[in-house]
């Protein structure tokens, strides 16, 4: 049986604002290797929800460099992860457009028009403006370190966004 709890989004704002321009020491960075702003976000997440899951593969969740899942790190899974249709353990959130975003849920950028797939950036979005516009939505990040930029300043084919709803937890009986 699964618990949904709710998403403490001041929790995760607040996380991200700590290490916007800064490592937490307790995760790898990945800049080197691919770039850490999928990274930065499920450590924001993780912050806002405390919950992982360990599923080999398809799972999300780190417990050092080498034993993550690729949901953790990716872009694409990511969010493949977060807008699942299956109930199981860890975060959830759906594909929603910029009218509906929240400060702590994510957007997605893609640079490539040539790849349809190719969405390479995972911002989360600290601030909101009362009528949303890509002026007014604010996103911290990792690989090119940001706090409180519009994500009017990037050069970007497409946003995607992902409004997170919670998180569900296992539940005997």
């Amino acid at each position: 049986m699964f618990t949904v709890i709710p998403y403490d989004r001041r929790r995760a704002l607040t996380y991200a604002h700590k290490w916007a321009y800064g490592r937490n020491p307790a995760y790898y960075n990945y800049d080197e290797i691919g770039g850490d702003c999928t990274n930065y976000a499920s450590q924001c997440l993780y912050a806002g929800t405390g919950i992982m899951n360990d599923t080999p593969t398809y799972g999300w969740y780190y417990f050092d460099a080498n034993r993550k899942s690729p949901a953790w790190t990716g872009v694409n899974y990511f969010y493949t992860f977060m807008t699942r249709k299956e109930i199981s353990v860890g975060p959830f959130g759906v594909e929603t457009n910029q009218n509906l975003v929240l400060p702590g849920d994510f957007a997605q950028l893609r640079f490539n028009e040539k790849d349809a797939d190719a969405f390479g950036h995972t911002p989360i979005i600290v601030s909101v403006g009362r009528i949303p516009s890509l002026r007014n939505i604010l996103v911290a990040a990792h690989t090119y370190d940001t706090d409180f930029r519009p994500l009017s300043t990037y050069q970007t084919e497409e946003i995607r966004f992902i409004h997170i709803l919670g998180a569900r937890k296992y539940t005997d009986g």
